[in-house]
């Protein structure tokens, strides 16, 4: 009898994983257009745009690279739960769209949360080893963010 419960169970479980397999997340990226961008905005440096692009883009921009686990769910649930929320707080496509009180805000965010090892996010340098910021590098993004906030305050 147990037997019989361990397989339906486990016959349950395969069943459910497939037929969530149907729900996957729509990785279609909003158009972005280039007077609203960061770059648009403020001065990037070659060397920030890089840091940014390489640690950032992928949940603050509408640049997203979706890695091949996105098609698996439930990661791909998590991952556009991480990608909705990161666009929400912080959008580096619609950065010029912001007020000036907003965007001196969201670069000081910039540097608090780097410089505190917030971001990126843990669960994001699990798997994205390169996105990994040194010491020197939250530095650079900390004095970038804090140079250009004082042209809107």
């Amino acid at each position: 009898m147990l037997k019989k419960t361990l397989k339906v169970g486990c016959l349950m479980l395969i069943a459910g994983f497939l037929l969530i397999q149907f729900f996957a997340i729509d990785k279609s990226q909003p158009p972005i257009s280039e007077n609203e961008t960061l770059e648009s905005a403020i001065n990037v440096p070659a060397d920030i745009s890089q840091l940014l692009g390489r640690s950032c883009n992928d949940c603050h921009s509408h640049k997203t690279v979706y890695p091949w686990y996105s098609n698996v769910q439930p990661f791909g649930w998590f991952l556009q739960g991480h990608i909705d929320d990161g666009r929400k707080e912080l959008n580096f496509s619609l950065f010029n769209t912001y007020s000036d009180g907003k965007k001196s805000t969201k670069l000081g965010d910039i540097c608090e949360e780097v410089k505190a090892h917030l971001m990126p996010l843990p669960s994001y340098l699990w798997i994205h080893r390169d996105a990994v910021l040194s010491e020197s590098d939250r530095r650079a993004i900390c004095d970038w963010a804090e140079n250009e906030r004082t042209g809107f305050q």
